[in-house]
């Protein structure tokens, strides 16, 4: 029994490396390919043969592409934050008070979850017209200030929180903004750093809405400007590899630093 079980283990390892493999290669291609030169682009080897900065330098040349990139973190950020706001204050309205219609209101919030972004971007758009806000970061962000998931996912996790713990703070004369800051956030810090994760990562790769709301380049985000490089000539590959190794950086550099929280964050939300 103790050698088949050895044997699943091994096989098992295996597995995952392959699959890890899998998952890794297409970086680390994307990253060698910002190095090679053009005349060796698609050459078959694994290395560059001298590796060059210079599609890096096209990329800062064709583009204001830190700009780009400073959008794209102003944008995230402020997604981010404002789903979990309203998420967070949904969740604890639903969970705090009973009132008529609560069960309806969250089976309509669940509804709403089904219903594709592509399906409200035109009067999203003609909202965002009339407003002013045609061109800009707030008007890529003000659409998806509010997201069900955060909503659910915050209300799943507040619903298990004891109601003896908030009745006692209640009456020792704490109100309602003040058990939920000094109460039941210190406690919520695991969900709420996955919804945070997973609601920046969605915003930083969110395309259709930029591309139909965001006409110059300097105020573009980053997965619109990968697209200069991409024409009905052709793809400049090395240009677009490195653009999109930097367009990647922050998320790398994201999943490096919050490595055990984003693994659990994915695991969270697909259990959900």
């Amino acid at each position: 029994m103790t050698n088949r079980a050895s044997a699943g283990r091994i096989a098992a390892h295996v597995v995952m490396i392959g699959l890890s493999f899998l998952a890794i290669f297409p970086v680390y291609w994307m990253i060698q390919t910002s190095f090679r030169a053009e005349n060796e682009i698609f050459s078959g080897g694994l290395f560059p043969a001298v590796p060059t900065l210079k599609n890096y330098t096209d990329v800062l040349a064709a583009m204001p592409m830190l700009r780009i990139l400073g959008n794209t973190v102003v944008m995230a950020g402020a997604t981010t934050l404002a789903q979990v706001a309203t998420g967070l204050l949904a969740a604890w309205a639903l969970v705090r008070w009973r009132f008529p219609g609560g069960a309806l209101a969250r089976s309509l919030i669940a509804l709403s979850w089904l219903v594709p972004f592509q399906v409200v971007m035109i009067p999203n758009y003609v909202l965002a017209s009339k407003l002013g806000l045609l061109d800009t970061v707030t008007g890529l962000v003000i659409p998806n200030a509010a997201a069900a998931f955060s909503v659910l996912v915050l209300y799943n996790a507040m619903r298990g929180f004891p109601r003896e713990v908030i009745e006692a703070a209640r009456m020792d004369g704490a109100g309602n903004f003040r058990i939920l800051a000094e109460v039941v956030l210190p406690n919520l810090s695991a969900p709420l750093a996955s919804v945070s994760i997973l609601c920046f990562i969605s915003a930083w790769n969110d395309y259709f809405w930029p591309l139909l709301l965001i006409r110059r380049m300097e105020n573009s985000v980053v997965q619109i400007g990968l697209q200069f490089f991409m024409t009905q000539e052709g793809n400049d590959w090395g240009p677009l590899m490195a653009a999109a190794t930097l367009a990647s950086l922050p998320i790398l550099a994201l999943y490096l630093v919050l490595q055990r929280q984003v693994v659990d964050s994915f695991m969270k939300s697909g259990i959900r």
